[in-house]
């Protein structure tokens, strides 16, 4: 092994440690500390949500029984594409995976959240309730992993730094984006898709290797994005779904108690942080334009702009021509007939190749 491959194995191993090596650790009067590897840091799904959850109310819930330690994936050094591998081989042993940073190991998983599928809340809980089922099913038996939660960030939206009027004036434009479908999309529009994370997204921006940024609206307004753009197209794209799991092997190591106590407690989580992803999309939106309305973001003087009337139209017609008949090519014919048996009735849309 040449030194280069030794040193990126010891860096591995060594954040690795930090992260988890174990479901949790025993602590002298008996209680459980727990390890969690969260979602991305700086958003207010981590810092409103998950970590207040885990720090302060799971000791609460259990009467100082079990603690726990968060770190959101993207400052504990790990890559969003391994989380799915981490978690089956038990190396992180409950752990948050962006589902369409998934798609290279299980390409099924990015069906729910396809880029175009879902333009509001409405249509990607439809989506999503529609998939669960499959989606528990496959992590559980293919992977080893309990799904405890599914999570939602706020709509994914389109930030420019310079005017524009629909989705046709993206044609040749430099457009950040986070997975193959969304890629596909800027494609089908004559964009140019630029695969960048999140963290590097204000950095891509100011030195002009992206004009264009799809991210969150108030996501976009959190790392101070409205700085460097000046127009915001308001259709969602897509909604950033994640899953929150835990490897069977840790899962199945803690008492029955906190089991049934988590059981319990996660769907509340889930449900405050859909509840939240939902008024921050408009409220981020509001932030981002200067509205009075803004209520929890910074205030910017961006242009907002509402989808035209032949947008809706051409994001449909994208959806299924382009997004998800790629997306079936690359996930296999299987996944024609995943999508048929659950997303497909609920959007009105035959995943069949075309």
């Amino acid at each position: 092994m040449n030194s280069c491959k030794k040193f990126a194995l010891g860096a591995l191993v060594g954040m690795l440690s930090l992260v988890a090596a174990s479901p949790g650790s025993a602590q002298g009067d008996g209680s459980v500390r727990l390890r969690i590897v969260g979602g991305l840091a700086g958003v207010n799904q981590y810092t409103r949500q998950e970590e207040p959850f885990w720090t302060k109310e799971l000791p609460k819930l259990t009467g100082g029984k079990a603690t726990a330690e968060i770190v959101a994936f993207d400052r504990a050094g790990i890559r969003g594409q391994e989380m799915l591998r981490l978690m089956q081989l038990g190396v992180v042993p409950f752990g948050t995976a962006l589902l369409p940073l998934t798609t290279a190991l299980e390409p099924s998983f990015a069906a729910a959240d396809l880029a175009g599928l879902s333009p509001d809340m409405r249509v990607v809980r439809k989506a999503v309730a529609a998939f669960r089922p499959y989606l528990d099913k496959t992590l559980r038996e293919r992977y080893g992993i309990e799904l405890l939660a599914i999570y939602a960030y706020p709509a994914q939206v389109i930030f420019c730094n310079k005017p524009f009027a629909s989705l046709a004036d993206l044609a040749g434009r430099r457009t950040r984006t986070s997975s193959p479908p969304q890629a596909d999309l800027i494609e089908a529009l004559g964009g140019v898709p630029v695969q960048t994370a999140f963290a590097d997204i204000m950095a891509n921006m100011k030195s002009g290797n992206i004009e264009c940024a799809i991210t969150g609206t108030m996501s976009g307004n959190t790392i101070g994005l409205p700085e460097v753009t000046s127009h915001l197209h308001t259709m969602a794209i897509n909604w950033g779904l994640s899953i929150f799991g835990a490897n069977a092997g840790a899962w199945n190591a803690l008492s029955p108690e906190l089991r049934a106590t988590l059981k319990q407690e996660l769907p509340k989580l889930e449900t405050a942080i859909w509840n939240e992803a939902e008024r921050e999309t408009v409220d981020g939106i509001a932030c981002n334009v200067g509205s009075p309305s803004c209520t929890d973001g910074r205030k910017f003087k961006m242009t907002e702009v509402k989808p035209a009337p032949t947008d809706d139209a051409r994001r449909r017609s994208i959806f299924a021509s382009t997004v998800l008949s790629r997306w079936v090519h690359r996930c296999g014919a299987q996944c024609a007939e995943i999508w048929n048996q659950t997303i497909g009735p609920v959007v009105g849309t035959d995943g069949r190749a075309k």
